[in-house]
């Protein structure tokens, strides 16, 4: 994963709540298991009208080239489809800043290197208004647009686990050598279990 320490980029708003993972990806663009091409289909019913093509009105047919998309609360509800954070990862999305977010899409967007943060309704009210780039700051945990800045809190766990760019399988791999200790010490302390371990 591309590791994320700081970014400024411009944002798209969406000034809606209980943004679901069927209005992320349609039901119908889950047969693959690829983590590329979904960028094209990130919210394909109000992206494209019944002949496909683009809405000029649509935020992202606005401005596709954003890295910031801020919503309302409870962002990322409904089923648990981990093809919700890769179709926002493949479009560019690095940053989701909302009220609330479902528990499962919260902890999928860090397993897919993107910063789901929470900010109140009215701080992110106050940095729509602005409409100039925005500054994440992950390792000061801070957001900031001109005069305006707002802290935000993040579990640390998550917090390292992007800064330096690690999947769940690199997580535990960079503690390979612990685990290799405790094992040593397991087997010399209980040997008879030997026998069970490869």
């Amino acid at each position: 994963m591309q590791p994320f320490k700081t970014l400024t980029a411009k944002a798209a708003y969406l000034p809606i709540s209980n943004i679901d993972t069927d209005m992320l990806v349609p039901k119908q663009y889950l047969k693959t298991v690829k983590r590329s091409g979904l960028g094209r289909v990130l919210f394909a019913e109000q992206r494209y009208d019944a002949d496909g093509a683009p809405r000029p009105d649509f935020v992202l047919n606005k401005n596709p080239d954003v890295q910031i998309l801020m919503a309302g609360e409870n962002f990322g509800c409904g089923s648990s489809r981990e093809h919700a954070p890769w179709a926002l990862a493949d479009f560019g999305i690095r940053v989701i800043i909302a009220p609330s977010f479902a528990d499962i899409f919260y902890n999928n967007c860090f397993k897919n290197g993107i910063l789901p943060l929470r900010l109140r309704a009215q701080e992110i009210e106050e940095l729509r208004a602005k409409d100039m780039p925005i500054t994440v700051d992950l390792e000061n945990q801070r957001v900031t647009q001109g005069r305006l800045s707002f802290q935000f809190e993040i579990q640390p766990s998550c917090k390292e686990a992007l800064l330096e760019g690690l999947d769940e399988i690199e997580k535990v791999l960079k503690l390979k050598g612990e685990i290799e200790a405790f094992e040593r010490k397991h087997f010399e302390e209980q040997p008879w279990l030997g026998t069970f371990h490869a």
